[in-house]
Formats: C-alpha cells, sequence, structure tokens
C-alpha cells in the first residue's frame, strides 16, 4: 500500500487548525543584545540609568544569575536557538563551518523556530531601530539551516490573528566600536541624543585592569552604549503596545555573552558568561528576582513551554519557568577556537564557586587573535605589561603560561583573582568541582577539539574574505601559522 499523501486541502486544513490553535497563545519576543554584561541600573549599575529595562523587570521576573554556554557570539547563539550545548552539537568553534566543510545538527535535533512555524506562529527576525520593516536580524549559526524557518522580517505582516515568535538583535556594546577614535564618536553621538555622555572620570573599573585614560574612555562610551540599548528596548515596547500586542506578548530580554573587554568576551571568568536575563509578559509574576542558576539555553525551553509547544526530549535545555522545574545545582559553559585563535577551555559554576580547566595551560590567556589585538583596549594593556606597569593580577593575561585548573570563591572573590586551586584547604572542593565537569563532558558528549581540516576549511574563508585588508589577511596568516607550529609541539 503507498503511503499517505495530505492533499492541499488536508495540508491547508491543517495549518488552519494550528493557527487557530496558536491564537490563543501568547506571542514571543526575544530581545539579544551583542556584547553587553549586566550593567543594567536593575543589576545595580549606578553609573547609567536604565529605566525602560527597569520597568520590564518591575513588571516581571528578573534572573541574577544566568549565564551563558559560550562567551562568544555564533557558539552560544547555535546554543540557544536548539536548546543544546553547542559542545553537544559539534559548533563550538567560533564561526565554523563557513568553508567547504559543512556542520549539520545531530540527526533529530531543530532549531526552535521551525517548532514555533508548525505551531502556527509566524516567525521575524529583524534588527532595530529599522522596527522589523526592511532588515534581518542577526543568525550566525554554526550549522546548516533553512532559511524558511523564518517568515519575515516585520512580525506585523502576519495573518490576522496570528501569534508571532520574533527576535530582535540590537548591536549593544558593539556601538562603541573597536578603537579609542571610534568610543569618541560614539560618545558625542550620545551628547546630541540624550544632552550628555558618561563621564570616563565616572566609571569604576574591576580591579584587575588598571586605571588608564584609554580603558576609562572606553568603558564610559560602553556604558553609553547600555543606555542607548535601553532607549531602543523603550521604542519596541511602545511599538507593541501601540499595535495593541504588549498585553498578550512575553518580552525576554538577554545578551548574547559579556563585554566585548580582555577578560569578558571569549573568556570564561564571570564578565564574560554573567548575562541580564529579564522576562515579562501573560504568566510570568511581576516584581520578581530569581537567584538559582539559569543557563542561557534555557529561553529555547521555556520560550516553547510559554508558546505550549512540546519539549523535545532530547533537549538539554530546562523549562525553568514550569511548575516542575527543579533548579540547577551548577551551570556549564565553554571556550573554543575564536576565529585563527585555537582554544580549549570549560567550567563549571555553582553559587559558591566556579572551577575552569585550562586544556591548553602552555599558552598565553591573550593569545595572539586579530580581532582583539586590534582594539585600542588590548593595546594599552599590552604596553603596559611591556613596560612592567601591571600589578601581577592585572598581568596575568600575558604571561606565556596559565594554570592547567583554576578554582574561585565567588563569594568572597567575586572578581576572581584568587586562584585556589593549589589551596591545601580547598582540595576537596576542587576534587568535587573537577569531578562535575568531567561527568558533564562525558553526559553532554563533548566534542572537544575540531579536526585540522576543519579548522584549515574555516581559515580559507577567513583568509579570503573580501572585507579584509592585506594588512589583516598578513596578521591572520601569521596567527594561523603559529597555531600550527603550537599544534605540532603539543603546545
Amino acid at each position: 500500500m503507498s503511503p499517505f499523501k495530505p492533499t492541499i486541502l488536508t495540508l491547508l486544513g491543517w495549518l488552519i487548525a494550528s493557527v487557530v490553535v496558536a491564537a490563543d497563545r501568547p506571542n514571543i519576543v526575544w530581545i539579544i543584545i551583542d556584547d553587553m554584561s549586566a550593567n543594567l541600573s536593575c543589576y545595580g549599575e549606578e553609573t547609567v540609568e536604565t529605566p525602560h529595562l527597569d520597568a520590564l523587570a518591575e513588571s516581571g521576573l528578573r534572573f541574577s544569575k544566568a549565564f551563558v554556554t559560550a562567551p562568544v557570539c555564533s557558539t552560544n547563539r547555535s546554543a540557544f536557538i536548539t536548546g543544546m550545548y553547542q559542545t553537544t552539537i559539534g559548533s563550538h568553534q567560533h564561526r565554523s563551518g563557513r568553508g567547504e566543510l559543512k556542520i549539520h545538527l545531530p540527526d533529530g535535533v531543530r532549531p526552535i523556530p521551525e517548532m514555533f512555524q508548525e505551531a502556527g506562529y509566524h516567525t521575524a527576525i529583524t534588527g532595530w531601530p529599522n522596527k522589523g520593516r526592511d532588515s534581518g536580524g542577526k543568525t550566525d549559526y554554526n550549522f546548516e539551516w533553512d532559511r524558511g524557518m523564518y517568515d519575515d522580517p516585520d512580525w506585523g505582516k502576519r495573518s490576522p490573528g496570528q501569534p508571532f515568535f520574533a527576535q530582535i538583535h540590537l548591536p549593544g556594546g558593539k556601538h562603541r566600536g573597536g578603537n579609542i577614535e571610534q568610543s569618541r564618536q560614539f560618545a558625542q553621538r550620545m551628547k546630541e541624543l540624550f544632552g550628555e555622555s558618561v563621564d570616563p572620570a565616572k566609571v569604576t573599573l574591576p580591579p584587575y585592569y588598571p586605571d588608564h585614560p584609554v580603558l576609562r574612555e572606553d568603558w564610559a562610551a560602553y556604558l553609553d552604549s547600555v543606555k542607548l540599548t535601553d532607549k531602543f528596548v523603550g521604542d519596541i515596547v511602545a511599538r507593541l503596545r501601540s499595535e495593541g500586542d504588549l498585553e498578550n506578548t512575553v518580552v525576554v530580554f538577554m545578551t548574547d555573552h559579556g563585554i566585548s573587554h580582555a577578560r569578558g568576551k571569549q573568556f570564561l571568568y564571570e564578565e564574560g558568561i554573567h548575562v541580564p536575563l529579564i522576562i515579562a509578559g501573560p504568566g510570568i509574576e511581576s516584581g520578581k528576582v530569581r537567584d538559582d542558576l539559569v543557563e542561557h539555553i534555557d529561553i529555547a525551553a521555556l520560550s516553547l513551554g510559554m508558546a505550549e509547544i512540546d519539549i523535545p526530549d532530547y533537549m538539554q535545555a530546562k523549562d525553568v519557568l514550569s511548575d516542575e522545574y527543579e533548579p540547577r545545582t551548577e551551570i556549564y559553559s565553554a571556550r573554543d577556537r575564536c576565529d585563527e585563535t585555537v582554544e580549549h577551555m570549560r567550567c563549571v559554576r555553582t553559587q559558591e564557586f566556579k572551577y575552569i580547566r585550562n586544556f591548553l595551560p602552555n599558552r598565553p590567556h591573550m593569545q595572539p587573535n586579530r580581532y582583539k589585538d586590534q582594539k585600542s583596549i588590548v593595546v594599552a594593556l599590552r604596553s603596559l605589561f611591556e613596560a612592567k606597569k601591571l600589578t601581577e593580577v592585572q598581568a596575568r593575561i600575558f604571561q606565556s603560561k596559565r594554570p592547567e585548573e583554576e578554582l574561585y570563591d565567588l563569594r568572597n572573590d567575586p572578581f576572581e583573582i584568587r586562584n585556589l586551586a593549589d589551596d591545601p584547604e580547598y582540595q576537596q572542593r576542587l576534587l568535587s568541582m573537577r569531578a562535575k565537569l568531567d561527568t558533564w563532558i562525558e553526559e553532554s558528549g563533548d566534542r572537544g577539539r575540531e579536526s585540522e581540516a576543519m579548522y584549515d576549511s574555516d581559515m580559507a574563508v577567513y583568509v579570503n574574505s573580501q572585507r579584509r585588508s592585506p594588512d589583516q589577511i598578513d596578521v591572520l596568516k601569521r596567527n594561523i601559522a603559529l597555531m600550527k607550529r603550537w599544534q605540532s609541539r603539543s603546545k
């Protein structure tokens, strides 16, 4: 007997039925910010005010301990769009699968926009402040995916009564640029927009950074980008309200990782992995703060749950809003290759401690990397290091080697300055955290280092990019050659 083949009328009936079922479900809106830590007023930031985000938090739920599973965009975005650890699905090398060799999701694993579509939702992805009319938003997934899983940049083009799942992507910390000249230009724009910009003299830098004018100006411009982001969030909420959608829309505000700085983006310290997470809308208790540990991938499961869409059994994300949810006792995060720079780091964090394992301890934290090395803040820090003007703590990221293991007591050492891995008093804690990480690596199916063939495939794309100048290409080639030499020496 031939397999059943639905007719056009049958398919139309299924579509109408799914839309009718979906019509009673809330809209889901993700507001996703680049390169920003939890420097919001409602998280304790005192230098700038974020009234729109504060209001969102007051009307909903704020998580004080949300963490990304990867401190760089493409790997983390590959994770939260699937609800899976990037190390499990093989998308953990930054900007990978872009060359001749491709990455495919494991059998059965799917991006959640496909699930929203099948449930009758209109799926949109957009940038801002274009208001969704004509711009696509950031995807940056490392695996092959069907562009058809997004219907349109603008949720306003959905069918009457149809709910929508929309992602709105904002530049966030990227507004300030990568060098001090761009930061100053951005600060001037903020003066014109708001009548003022953040005074660098009022900036408080973390103790692992020196008090230096370039770092102060950069951090001030970063805080200006926080203020601008808050304005855009206000604009998004205003649009939802004006179009009559706000009361039936769950808004999820988050960032894709922490601030782009020397110890932030790309690293597993709190500055790189601790992010804001605010959820507001129907069914969400207002004015509540949760202090339990949540992982960034959990937004996939909670979003499906809010839309009454079945959460796949394979998904590693947890619906943290479910009545049956059991709080996590720890979170995990991983750093792997970023651009041309080969890396392999893993961490586990509990409420009180963090354990980091450096699989390449014979390399410095600040390995050569074209993207980071051109930033004014890194240039300034490296110059101070070479002039021996950094403290021991500030100089650690430039040392030729690093410890194989790092252990931090976060309640007594929130800036992760004192490594306790060799302290006799903390050996039991070290063994416990080490065992947790080992278990996670095994049970999650961590893919580890990428093959030389995949590295070569992606580096060909990097080197041949028409966006890069000859000087940039020369730097890339030198860095790639260095990575290969170190690999040949098992360094």
